[in-house]
């Protein structure tokens, strides 16, 4: 969408598009393409448009090893470094607030799945250090450390995902279990001695997918001080439905839950729909039909977040608990986790 469309949507959503302004909102899981292209990360400039301050890339997931994930975050490294009057590749939670200050769109990355590290864990430090400030255990099928959310049987966390978890405490990278089977989640929760978050999932009360998370977890993650991001995928919002009534029903749903302090957004919007189609037609090991995986593909899109942050003070959320939403709760995990 144009960044006309963007105005009018400010317009029509004044109190929703006041709140942005004052707050820091934070998109905590965007995909950008899965290969070493800088050609559409301008595209990010959507975000900025519709009031967003701060993106979480995602530089790998699933069976992609070490030298793709280090390809993709040096790409994406590059192109943002070299305009540093728009973006800032951010290390600490000060820096998000002195960008936001700045008018610089904050930048940092996400990997799905501990399949980055290979068999060297001190490779987590090393992604700490480029920007990575959380990673999934598992993404949709099992791996060395522990199982995906559409495992037939989960082994459970494994002890090489028991002793990454605790390098990612150590280094200050928040444990995330989306996509992460129920066993290995629970796993996850019961030895973490820190916050553990599902960045990017919905409550599976609202809409029976293997990809979204029963209450027991998502109680759970609250309880380590964690959030969960709610996503804007259709098919796991529900009849392909995207409209921002909808997402913020999942919000709701899990802020009544569990409060609405460990609630966050997490749109999970592919920039290049086309290299998504063709993945999804082509691994049906992790993406299968019978799953309603069948290469079509609705997401709530960035535009949308004056929508969101207008329906959240209709439904009667304060402001400070939809800033807090809206990306504030993101920001006091930073400052509490990273280091």
């Amino acid at each position: 969408m144009t960044s006309a469309l963007s105005e009018t949507a400010g317009e029509a959503f004044g109190r929703g598009r006041s709140l942005l302004r004052d707050s820091i909102v934070w998109d905590n899981h965007a995909c950008m393409p899965m290969r070493p292209d800088q050609s559409f990360l301008g595209d990010i400039e959507r975000c900025r448009d519709a009031g967003v301050n701060v993106v979480t890339l995602n530089i790998g997931f699933g069976s992609m090893g070490f030298e793709d994930h280090a390809r993709i975050i040096a790409a994406q490294r590059n192109w943002y470094a070299r305009q540093p009057d728009k973006y800032a590749l951010v290390r600490t939670a000060a820096d998000i607030k002195a960008a936001k200050a700045a008018g610089k769109l904050s930048i940092l990355f996400d990997i799905e799945g501990i399949r980055a590290v290979e068999d060297d864990l001190s490779f987590i430090q090393l992604f700490y250090d480029l920007g990575v400030r959380w990673m999934l255990i598992a993404y949709n099928k099992a791996n060395k450390a522990g199982g995906g959310c559409q495992d037939a049987e989960d082994p459970g966390l494994s002890d090489f995902g028991r002793d990454a978890v605790q390098e990612m405490e150590r280094v200050g990278m928040l444990p995330c279990i989306s996509h992460t089977g129920l066993r290995t989640s629970r796993d996850v929760l019961e030895m973490a001695r820190g916050p553990v978050i599902l960045s990017h999932s919905n409550p599976r009360a609202l809409v029976d997918h293997p990809r979204n998370v029963p209450d027991d977890i998502l109680t759970a993650v609250a309880a380590s001080g964690g959030v969960i991001g709610i996503n804007g995928i259709g098919r796991f919002l529900g009849d392909m439905d995207v409209s921002a009534a909808n997402f913020v029903r999942h919000v709701d749903y899990v802020a009544k839950l569990v409060g609405p302090r460990h609630v966050g957004i997490s749109l999970d919007y592919t920039f290049d729909m086309s290299e998504l189609t063709d993945y999804v037609t082509a691994h049906p090991e992790l993406f299968p039909p019978e799953l309603g995986y069948d290469g079509t593909f609705k997401y709530v899109t960035p535009e949308q977040f004056p929508e969101i942050a207008e329906i959240l003070l209709d439904r009667g959320y304060s402001a400070d608990e939809a800033s807090g939403i809206l990306g504030g709760n993101w920001l006091r995990l930073a400052e509490t986790v990273w280091k």
